[in-house]
């Protein structure tokens, strides 16, 4: 059974975890590095500025599913499709517990429960050639630096990270890793707190399968996050939104035994004024690892 299960649900589990539930292990310093790169970008409204950062989505502030390809390219990069709706109504597994709608179509269990979509959006990016540079270098239109983020040991040996608990980024009052730096803080704006909101992380991973183990991934994010397991899209939490999470039991993937597999993670935060992530995962030999290849170079007018 999935750590959200036992605590009741997804919203139970992140309260546990900032409300510093007896989770890890007294005096635990085992930790794990994951290594990956954070992309700054200009909001839209200002010179040399991105299309898609500080954007509003056609139907409003929700979550949008379907915006990006169900697999990974050659390269090891999300593909945007343009193709998403928003959401209603999340689909949910048996256990009640929050999941992304491809797994639940593609890899159906028994016990899936259908949710209910909104309108087509594409939830505030305006095309593929502007999705392209989220998680790639191009000169003039963002700068990028590595990053890592720290992911804790706890008792019952899952690994997780969630910016209201690491230290760093609880003072911070949010997942704001390049505050100061790259293009600096976003501009002033009467009640906004002074950060640097508009960027992209990616985070890579890979693991050993073993079957049977009941290993699942849970996450959550403010604002879009996708999560592929093996070039399979398997959290899909697009869009401009609040906090969203959701879950994935590995085991519905039908992984080889045995196998190594990969973990990827991308994230970007686009609008005002908050940036929020968390990461719990029961896989217990998680190990950082660089990006498959080198991304591509965007034409020079883009985007």
């Amino acid at each position: 059974m999935g750590l959200s299960a036992q605590l009741g649900s997804a919203a139970c589990l992140w309260a546990a975890l900032c409300a510093g539930a007896d989770v890890v292990a007294a005096g635990s310093d085992e930790t794990l590095e994951l290594t990956g790169i954070v992309r700054d970008f200009r909001e839209r409204t200002v010179d040399g500025g991105h299309p898609d950062f500080e954007q509003v989505p056609t139907d409003g502030y929700r979550l949008y599913t379907g915006n990006v390809a169900a697999f990974l390219d050659d390269n090891g990069r999300p593909v945007f499709t343009g193709e998403g709706v928003g959401l209603r109504k999340s689909w949910r597994d048996a256990d009640g517990r929050k999941i992304c709608p491809c797994v639940a179509r593609r890899r159906p269990v028994a016990g899936d429960q259908t949710g209910k979509i909104a309108k087509p959006d594409r939830g505030g990016i305006q095309s593929a050639k502007s999705f392209s540079l989220w998680f790639e270098d191009q000169d003039g239109i963002n700068v990028s630096a590595p990053l890592s983020i720290t992911l804790i040991r706890r008792k019952d040996g899952a690994w997780f990270f969630d910016d209201e608990m690491d230290l760093t980024y609880a003072a911070l009052g949010g997942f704001f890793p390049i505050d100061g730096q790259l293009f600096g803080n976003a501009a002033p704006a009467e009640g906004v707190p002074d950060h640097n909101f508009h960027f992209t992380v990616e985070l890579h991973a890979t693991f050993t399968w073993t079957a049977g183990t009941g290993r699942f991934l849970e996450v959550r994010a403010d604002d879009d996050l996708w999560v592929f397991v093996n070039d399979e899209l398997v959290i899909d939490l697009g869009g401009v939104h609040r906090a969203k999470s959701q879950f994935i039991d590995l085991e519905r993937l039908g992984l080889t035994d045995g196998a190594t597999c990969r973990l990827d993670f991308f994230y970007a935060d686009r609008h005002r004024m908050h940036a929020k992530l968390g990461i719990v995962t029961n896989v217990r030999d998680l190990r950082s690892a660089p990006a498959r290849s080198e991304p591509k170079t965007a034409s020079a007018d883009a985007p």
